[in-house]
């Protein structure tokens, strides 16, 4: 697979501005959450979309493949389904995700294996089929994966979790460079506390989300659609590639030795 020379990449991709009239956007986990706002939003700006998850999305004019991300022979064939219903694939977001919790010494090696499966298995697996695709079109693109702040902070009881998604975010870095000469661009997107269906999961944590809130320099909790805007601008920047992008409203600015804390009590 020889590499086209840079400069003529980058002049041949696509220039996936705020419209996405007419692309190609392939989603993963776009029946519920972000990736169902990623869809919604895509829809709605006139974009081809393509949904892989295991359930069936709410939106019924998408291309609906039934696909487990872990699971290597279903992701091919998905990806190329996808590939020949949109005409090709401009633009990727990867968002299907589980949630894990519970303290290392006391987890089970099937609940590491679980989350880091569909986690980081399953992104590497989808980067893989859409960045071949991308690359026998000719025609350059721009991936995006969903990671998390939880990815480069240090949270008890969430230990499978953020490895896998401090893991996508090095994956992410390491593909933006063996694809950028092909002219994709490969990025991810770090949300903090966003009302999701696997957010949700922490009410059962006293005063969580309440402090999640606070403690974002923003206030409150994103929204699956203020996360999904951000990921699908991330992915029309053409000339960005290898970053993590924070979409968090500033909760991860918070730190637990603020002197300011001291004068404000």
């Amino acid at each position: 697979m020889a590499a086209q020379d840079p400069s003529s990449a980058h002049r041949q991709a696509p220039g996936v501005g705020p419209s996405l009239s007419g692309a190609g956007v392939i989603v993963t986990g776009g029946a519920s959450g972000i990736g169902a706002a990623v869809v919604d939003i895509a829809r709605r700006e006139g974009a081809r979309v393509a949904v892989l998850d295991v359930q069936d999305p709410p939106a019924s004019d998408v291309v609906a493949l039934r696909c487990d991300v872990t699971d290597e022979e279903q992701v091919v064939a998905a990806v190329q389904a996808a590939h020949d219903e949109l005409e090709g694939i401009d633009v990727a977001v990867l968002s299907a995700g589980v949630g894990g919790f519970g303290a290392l010494v006391d987890m089970e090696a099937a609940e590491w294996d679980r989350v880091l499966a569909v986690n980081l298995r399953g992104v590497f697996l989808c980067l893989r089929e859409i960045g071949r695709s991308m690359i026998n079109a000719g025609r350059g693109g721009s991936i995006v994966a969903v990671g998390s702040i939880s990815g480069t902070l240090t949270e008890r009881l969430m230990g499978n979790y953020s490895v896998s998604k401090a893991g996508v975010a090095q994956l992410c870095r390491v593909a933006a460079r063996e694809l950028g000469p092909f002219g994709i661009r490969v990025n991810t997107i770090a949300p903090g506390a966003t009302e999701t269906p696997l957010f949700a999961q922490t009410e059962a944590l006293p005063g969580y989300q309440e402090r999640a809130s606070q403690r974002a320099a923003l206030g409150g909790l994103g929204s699956a659609h203020d996360v999904a805007a951000a990921a699908l601008s991330l992915a029309s920047m053409a000339w960005v590639t290898g970053q993590v992008l924070a979409a968090d409203a500033g909760v991860s600015l918070w730190s637990p030795i603020d002197p300011a804390e001291a004068l404000e009590s």
